[in-house]
């Protein structure tokens, strides 16, 4: 049996590996950057948001959501909305273009997941999905930002 330390190290680098194989298995085809398509994501779930909300479920400043918006909102990818509780904050929202376009590249990244796992049996790919969400959820905790799922 391998120590927790070996066990750790072992775990970090293949984390990094993920990280860097995740990219490659997409087909090129995207149209939204990483950022945007995170941003969006986040946004479909929830209720309009203000920056310091984004902000703070992102762990970001201010100024880079900001701009991040800003760049959505240039593209027609969101939209201000009001407050509705009557406040002077800026919310913001998905337009249906951005959710357009959100759907789109979240279905040409299932597809090159696909083709890493798709002979895999369900019970391997349900022990995988389930080991993924427990370590983000690990992860959620212990910043004490949970996503909403």
């Amino acid at each position: 049996m391998r120590a927790k330390r070996e066990m750790f190290e072992i775990m970090e680098r293949e984390l990094t590996l993920l990280s860097r194989h995740y990219l490659h298995v997409q087909s090129g085809d995207q149209t939204l950057e990483r950022s945007a398509y995170v941003l969006l994501g986040r946004l479909e779930i929830s209720d309009p948001m203000t920056l310091k909300e984004l902000a703070g479920a992102f762990a970001l400043d201010v100024s880079t959501i900001n701009r991040q918006i800003a760049s959505l909102q240039r593209h027609g990818l969101v939209e201000r909305t009001s407050d509705p509780d009557g406040g002077m904050a800026r919310r913001f929202r998905p337009t249906p273009a951005g959710l357009e376009k959100l759907a789109r590249d979240r279905e040409l990244n299932a597809d090159g997941v696909k083709r890493v796992v798709g002979g895999w049996s369900v019970e391997d790919m349900g022990r995988l999905t389930e080991l993924l969400t427990r370590f983000n959820r690990e992860i959620e905790a212990l910043e004490g930002r949970p996503w909403p799922r």
